[in-house]
């Protein structure tokens, strides 16, 4: 009887765990994640020394202040299998270990984040985790990893919803919380059954270090992904974000104002904000743009609201986000190459349901400073490619 009773326990055991992971799983992105991922600088080249120094960066230059916590490892770090199936990490590039390797991010009070596919082969040709979901799971726990972004290449015939669950179902009998990003591209729709399966679903092919433009590749510029981004706001919220990709911000081509726009509306979108520049070498004006706390607030605001066009007139553009407490976020983005006027009456109902008195206060988030009151028209101008990002509060009397 004795022997029975330990099974049925055990059977009850293994019966509630799932339920157990899925609600850690579940509080694990209450706002969007924040961190760094080195496939837009690095590509292949990334190594052991390199996330090290990264580390090491990211508590000494305030960004791990200011909130970005995930370090995360892209393709190329795998090299194939051994005898068991057990995913191998290149020994050149990371001599240490995954496991060590990620006791030292840990060290510095960062998580760390690692990738894979759900197809048989990465995108360069490392070894996916299809037929090893649940022992790459394993593996990754055993290696203290806090994040999984699962890409799509080589996939076949594969159905993107139940191959990205059946991973799901791995991390959590992994038994160690791990977010989970969904990078199939937006080619699923994943938006539409991403919420109960990731944290993170990427709603757009790769990012391109470019203001305006495609490529042949299908990847976007920041204006092409902010289009991709305006209509899908009604399925993120705290827990499920749209992602809209990692950051160019950095990388030496978009200019400042180009930069400045491109945070600007990644927060108000509540997209992760995952850097994707070198940011052990990056320029102070860089630095102040990553690690402006007043933009990264609208990003993180616990409502979780994403923003909506409100207003278009011609190639300017106002964007309109709901905040906690009754506050809003007003961002005028200029998308020509000419100079852009406004004069805008601030009081209104917006989108019939929010209303705006004249009771607000108009703070720039970018310089830092109340510049007026909804009690009169917001007025200037925007040069090529610049933005007006501003927080409406409650004035004080």
């Amino acid at each position: 009887m004795g022997g029975k009773a330990l099974v049925s326990g055990m059977l009850l055991l293994i019966l509630f765990l799932p339920d157990q992971y899925a609600q850690s799983f579940d509080t694990l992105a209450m706002t969007p994640p924040m961190g760094w991922n080195g496939w837009n600088s690095f590509r292949c080249r990334i190594n052991e020394t390199v996330i090290r120094e990264v580390a090491d960066a990211m508590v000494s230059n305030g960004m791990k202040d200011a909130g970005y916590n995930y370090l995360i490892l892209d393709d190329c770090w795998q090299i194939g299998r051994d005898s068991n199936g057990t995913i191998l990490a290149d020994p050149k590039r990371f001599p240490s270990g995954k496991k060590i390797l990620g006791d030292y991010i840990h060290s510095k009070g960062l998580k760390f984040g690692i990738y894979s596919d759900a197809g048989t082969e990465t995108c360069r040709g490392r070894p996916g985790s299809k037929g090893h979901e649940l022992q790459d799971a394993m593996t990754y726990a055993t290696w203290g990893i806090d994040y999984l972004k699962f890409d799509w290449c080589l996939h076949g015939k594969q159905d993107a919803e139940s191959s990205y669950r059946l991973m799901r179902d791995a991390l959590y009998k992994s038994g160690r919380p791990m977010v989970f990003s969904i990078c199939e591209w937006g080619k699923n729709n994943p938006w539409e059954w991403g919420k109960d399966i990731g944290h993170l679903w990427r709603t757009t092919p790769d990012i391109i270090n470019c203001f305006d433009c495609r490529n042949i590749l299908g990847g976007m510029g920041v204006l092409q992904i902010i289009d991709r981004m305006a209509d899908l706001g009604s399925f993120a919220g705290p827990g499920h974000w749209n992602d809209a990709d990692m950051m160019q911000i950095g990388n030496g081509i978009l200019s400042p104002a180009e930069e400045r726009l491109h945070f600007s509306m990644w927060a108000m979108f509540s997209s992760p904000l995952i850097a994707g520049n070198d940011i052990r070498i990056m320029s102070p004006e860089t630095l102040a743009i990553l690690t402006n706390r007043e933009v990264i607030a609208i990003d993180q605001d616990r409502l979780g609201v994403s923003a909506f066009l409100w207003l278009k007139y011609g190639d300017l553009e106002i964007w309109f986000k709901p905040l906690d407490h009754g506050e809003f976020a007003v961002c005028l983005i200029n998308r020509s190459f000419k100079t852009a006027n406004f004069d805008q009456d601030m009081k209104a109902t917006v989108n019939k349901q929010y209303t705006i008195d004249d009771s607000f206060m108009i703070r720039d988030l970018w310089k830092h400073e109340v510049v007026g009151n909804t009690g009169e028209n917001l007025k200037g101008n925007l040069g090529p490619h610049e933005v007006l990002l501003i927080r409406l509060t409650k004035r004080t009397y």
